[in-house]
Formats: C-alpha cells, structure tokens, sequence
C-alpha cells in the first residue's frame, strides 16, 4: 500500500541522517539522503515526497547551516504542494501523513514545530478577516469546538492564569525583560538561520510620501487588513484618505469627507468593505470604502468629543467608542444605538482602546493614566469593569496594543502602552481579568504628544521579537523585547515632525508612519 510503503521510506530516510555534530564533514551524506528524497518522489509520484523534503529540511538545518538545501527544500515544496492540490488527495491521507511524520521526527530530534501555527497562517489566507497570528489562532480546526448544534464556539489556547503559572519558573532564571522560549525556539532559530532582528528590520529607504493632509496632524495611519498595499489615514482637517501603493505610482484613491470637525481616530473592518470613524464633532460615521460613501451617522450618546474607536474583533457589528466625557460606549453600527449595560465611566478623556484577540478582554486607557480592563460579554455587549492599573498619575495613555504571542519564544499575552513618560512600556497580562505587570521599557520622547506603537504583525521564525513606536525625536524607533541590552534595533529618520502612529502591512514588506505635521511616509524595507 503506497501510504506504509512511503511512510517506511521516510522512516528509513529520517534514521539513517545524522542527528547532529558532524555539519561540514556530513555534506555528502546529506547529499546522498537528499538524492534518495527525489529517488522517493520519483516512485511515489509526489505523494510523500513532501514528507521527505521537511524531514530533510529539519534534519538539515540541525546538523549544518546549509542554505542552499533550505533554497532547494522552498522550491521543491512548492512544486509538489501544486501538484498535490490538482491530484486532490484525500484529507485523511495528510492529516495521518502529518502524525506521522510529527511522531517519527520528534522520536530522533525531539519538538521541531507548532501544528497551530501554520494552521493559522493558511487560514489567514481563506478568510482575509483577521490581521495578525493572535486573531488567526482564536479558533481550532477541531471538531470539538463545535457547540450542541454545530455552531462554532471560541477555544483558547489556555487562560492567561494558565499561561502566567507555566512561565513563572522559566522567568526566575532569566535576565529582567527576556522573553520566555517555547519548547520549538531552538528549531525556530535553526528554520531562521543566522539573520538577526536588525537585519531582518532594515529598510531600502521611503518608498512613498503622500503630503495630502499637509498642515493638519495625522494621527491614524493603518493598513487594510492582511492587504500589502492598501492604506487609509486620517486627519484633524477632517477627512480621511484611502491610498493604493500598487501598481505604480502610489495615488490616493479618495477622501471620505463629511466630519465637521477633527477625525480623532478610525478602524477597518475584518473584511475591509468598511471604515468607522470618530471625530471631534461628536458623531462616528460608517463609511463604505468601496465607493467612499458616508453609510450612516451615530452621534456620540454623550454629545461629547469621541476620541477613539475599535471593531469588537469577532462580532464587527459591535464598536466601541471613547469619549471627552470619560465614557466608553459599545455601539452597534446597524441600529446605531449603544448596546445595554454597553457602557462604563473611567477617571479621565478616553484615549486609547484594545481588545484582547478572543474579544473577550478590553482595555481602556485615559488622560489621567489609568488603564481600566473590562470584561466583554460576547452574547450581549454588556461591559463588566474588572481591573485598574494606574501607570502614572496624570500621565495620558495615548496608546494600547494587545498581543497574544509576542513571537514563537515568547508565548505570554502582552500589552505595549504609551504613557507621556518618555518609555514605552512593555507589560504581561497575568489573569482572565486582564490584570498586568510591567516587564520592562524602552526610552523614548514623548510627554506630551499622542504617540502610538505597535507589535510587528508576523510571528515567524526570527530570533527575538520586535515592536515598532512613534516618538517625538521625529524618528521611528524598532525595539527587541529580548535583548536585555541595547534593545534599539533601528531607527528611521525623515519625519519632520513628532511620529505619532505607524503600521506595517500584513507581510512586513512596508512600513507607514504619520506625523503632526500631516506627513504620511512609507518605508520599503529590504529584501534579503
């Protein structure tokens, strides 16, 4: 039978590599191990030759540095993942391909990878309505995640109790700061081989500069989720601009006007087809960024100034809104009325607002510097206050960014927070109630300004893991949370304003930041 006759191959083939220690005097066996893949692939039309080229990649890249066989091992995978999806073969036959090959690989060299993760990469491909690995990994492909009547129900991976106690032990040997590593982060450092962070952060120069809002901040810049080259900014002139990089030369699409006064903020949906706004006329407006039409207008229940906004990240009919008047209102966008028991009162002007990935987390920052977690009803909206944490009295919270996984050695949730205290600071989230501990700061300007940071989108299988601010020097600053010295990974300089806000796209290829003087520049980085 093909699938044991392959399976027996691979076994075979897996035993007989060496299992490390002799990297440059093995070349030629790898050589040999490698023409016995192709030999297989030959006889097994392609089957399980998949299997063999990982095997032989990992066996590889844990016995030598080896980056041509890595060039081959991407190729050759190509090649047989098209051909295996035109063949069809049945989705029983992977799925105990997978086990398979899993078992015999950890047998001779122990856990090389996460299952999970690049499950939720390829998700990330179908459904297009997630932006980062946090928001791909909500939910398991697992039939078990299917409620009584089939429909799909949310499955953690774990609570944020369970999380904090199983690092507890880890980070008590590990220097104030760094990261905890998974039981996969020497594979990882293997798959990346020797490309440090500050080389995986370089960039070519500015590949863009739009000028369209000159003279008036901008203080959101965002791009459409897992979308490389779609990006809208907003501005306190009022409007906002929906831009395309590609194809050359970068134009702006349109400008969505009707806002009478300053747009504060603004958020995509899922699916991209819609923009939320907030502004400081007191209204948030649905706007449809295919057309660029104003759907509807919500004026704030308050009257107030509205500050801020997010999509609830599982149910976008749901936004929540931060106002003048130190409220924070769930609204729903169809209705255009603020959700039941959707509301809650802090100490100061809301600034800033994050979910957690599940949805089931927010928090909540003010002008007074404290930061408020409430617990998210997903059934009804209804917002339940659990913790407060006060970063620094009378210090405004301009920013917060939630993250679920920090990068593949650094598992704990996280919440990167700028305060007006020149550092932006780097905090864990300890319990299901969002309670969080500072794990450390990294200098930057910024007293007074409304800067804003974010972690870098990708998970992969670079060593450290690297978040991404404004400052008030007019430079954007990248930052390592591993190195527990001279973190400053690198620094882009051509604002001629403080940076208040930057995001990447969802592969990392650019890089946009908006400034007060209403600049808007894109970075390219390079290609390696």
């Amino acid at each position: 039978m093909i699938p044991s006759l392959g399976t027996l191959t691979f076994q075979a083939l897996v035993l007989q590599a060496p299992a490390g220690g002799g990297a440059r005097g093995g070349g030629q066996g790898m050589a040999a191990v490698w023409q016995q893949v192709l030999a297989v692939d030959a006889r097994l039309g392609g089957e399980f030759a998949l299997c063999g080229c990982v095997g032989l990649l990992e066996v590889n890249m844990r016995s030598s540095g080896g980056g041509h066989f890595r060039t081959q091992y991407i190729r050759r995978r190509s090649q047989l993942l098209r051909e295996n999806a035109k063949a069809g073969h049945p989705p029983a036959l992977r799925r105990q391909y997978l086990r398979l090959r899993g078992q015999l690989l950890g047998q001779r060299y122990g856990p090389l990878s996460e299952p999970g993760s690049a499950r939720a990469y390829s998700n990330s491909i179908i459904r297009s309505s997630r932006t980062t690995l946090d928001r791909m990994e909500d939910f398991e492909d697992d039939p078990r995640a299917l409620g009584a009547r089939g429909h799909r129900r949310s499955v953690s991976r774990g609570s944020y109790q369970l999380q904090a106690q199983m690092n507890r032990a880890v980070y008590e040997d590990r220097p104030p700061g760094s990261v905890v590593p998974t039981s996969v982060a020497e594979a990882s450092r293997a798959m990346a081989g020797d490309t440090s962070l500050s080389e995986n952060y370089a960039f070519a120069g500015m590949y863009h500069v739009f000028d369209q809002h000159v003279d008036e901040a901008v203080p959101r810049v965002h791009f459409a989720n897992d979308d490389r080259h779609r990006l809208a900014c907003c501005s306190l002139d009022g409007s906002i601009s929906l831009c395309q990089l590609v194809p050359a030369p970068p134009t702006v699409l349109r400008v969505l006007r009707g806002h009478t006064r300053g747009v504060s903020d603004f958020a995509w949906s899922l699916s991209n087809d819609i923009l939320v706004s907030t502004s400081l006329d007191a209204t948030m407006r649905i706007w449809a960024s295919e057309d660029g039409r104003c759907i509807r207008e919500i004026p704030d229940p308050d009257g107030a100034e509205l500050l801020c906004c997010t999509f609830q990240p599982v149910n976008n009919n749901l936004t929540v809104v931060g106002n003048a008047k130190h409220n924070v209102h769930v609204m729903n966008i169809s209705t255009g009325k603020k959700v039941k028991g959707g509301s809650s009162k802090l100490t100061g002007r809301v600034l800033a607002l994050s979910f957690d990935a599940p949805g089931r987390l927010l928090w909540a920052g003010d002008d007074r510097g404290s930061i408020f977690s409430f617990l998210f009803d997903m059934a009804t909206g209804k917002l339940t206050k659990a913790k407060r944490l006060v970063v620094h009295e009378g210090s405004p919270v301009t920013s917060i960014s939630a993250r679920s996984w920090v990068s593949r050695e650094a598992r704990d949730p996280s919440l990167l927070i700028n305060a007006c205290l020149n550092k932006l600071l780097l905090y864990r989230v300890v319990d299901n109630e969002g309670t969080l501990q500072l794990k450390r700061s990294f200098p930057i300007e910024q007293s007074s300004h409304p800067v804003r940071s974010i972690f870098c989108p990708l998970m992969s299988f670079r060593q450290g893991a690297c978040v991404v601010t404004g400052s008030e020097d007019m430079c954007v600053h990248f930052f390592d949370v591993e190195r527990a010295a001279k973190a400053a990974v690198n620094k882009l300089q051509g604002h001629s304003a403080p940076v208040l806000d930057v995001s990447f796209n969802c592969d990392e290829s650019l890089l946009a930041s908006s400034d007060a003087s209403g600049m808007v520049i894109v970075w390219r980085r390079e290609q390696k």
